[in-house]
């Protein structure tokens, strides 16, 4: 017989950190005076709500987590998740249907970076922030959040490890949670530094933030229909580029940089497979733009390897 209390308290700690994320949006809203403030408040009270409530409810003092178990959990939380994360959709001045909304947050949460919402351009500044922060939450943190509260809880992570696509073999730390941190501090730096990039290359603070976080969790989602056409800036494309890059990579090996191990990152097969094909596609489609599509050299150089690595990474900008 399954055991769904470890779903629905790992579920209830899930909740209560995306609903705590939208306060974000909502201080954002409220600054500019926008009304979708108190969408974002109720959602996030809400959401605290029935998370607490979970938490209280299926905590206690040990849990053995079987594969079945495990399964169940993903799968509760990649269903339960999305649909509070589309109540601000829904009740927004966006006003989505329940479809469309769940399925704008499924696929930022998935970070597949389809959407069904237009005129990007003038959408509310918490709009634009929350689809951003559920593909950076869903490009890394809910497997690192589940990885850290499954040790607290005394529930074998390692589980979770075979349900989620994530690569551990070959470990350097032997705990769960140290993994955890220090892919933590990875995806933070890593974005922070992108968006304080993006930020001196022209963009405004707003768009360098979302397209930070969307770059690195090589999410693709933008603040404009034109995505990063929009900006028309070689510059731009070039940071965008590196991030994604960096982005696609995976996260375990830059601990072994840390950890002094920096030859690591670039004899592992994965990487150097991952590098040379996006080098010799984008000097292919160079070479292509060039002699059949009639562009200059610096301009196939420019837009070629952004393509590539936008289409390798499943980020989808181009």
């Amino acid at each position: 017989m399954i055991d769904l209390r470890p779903a629905l308290l790992v579920l209830g700690f899930m909740l209560v950190a995306l609903s705590i994320s939208m306060c974000v949006p909502a201080i954002v809203d409220f600054t500019i005076s926008n009304p979708d403030w108190k969408v974002f408040l109720f959602s996030a009270a809400l959401g605290l709500f029935i998370g607490i409530t979970l938490i209280l409810t299926n905590r206690t003092q040990d849990f053995h987590l079987s594969i079945r178990e495990a399964v169940v959990m993903t799968l509760l939380i990649w269903t339960v998740l999305p649909f509070f994360a589309s109540i601000p959709f829904m009740y927004s001045d966006l006003s989505l249907s329940l479809t469309d909304a769940y399925f704008e947050s499924m696929s930022g949460l998935t970070t597949t970076g389809s959407t069904v919402i237009s005129g990007l351009d003038t959408a509310p500044p918490g709009i634009l922030i929350w689809r951003a922060f559920l593909q950076w939450f869903g490009g890394l943190g809910i497997i690192v959040m589940s990885i850290s509260i499954l040790p607290m809880l005394r529930i074998g992570g390692s589980q979770m490890f075979k349900v989620e696509a994530f690569d551990v073999a070959g470990r350097d730390t032997p705990r769960m949670a140290k993994i955890s941190a220090g892919i933590t501090l990875v995806f933070i730096g890593s974005t922070s530094v992108c968006a304080i990039a993006l930020w001196l290359a022209g963009m405004s603070g707003l768009e360098a933030c979302v397209h930070a976080m969307t770059t690195i969790a090589t999410g693709g989602y933008s603040t404009s229909d034109a995505s990063i056409t929009h900006f028309d800036s070689p510059l731009i494309e070039a940071i965008i580029t590196l991030g994604m890059i960096f982005g696609g990579i995976p996260f375990l090996l830059y601990l072994r940089c840390f950890q002094g191990h920096f030859k690591r990152l670039l004899r592992d097969s994965q990487v150097r497979v991952y590098l040379g094909i996006l080098f010799f596609s984008s000097l292919a489609l160079s070479g292509w733009l060039v002699l059949t599509k009639g562009f200059g050299l610096l301009d196939a150089l420019r837009y070629a390897p952004f393509s590539v690595v936008s289409i390798m990474t499943g980020t989808g900008y181009a």
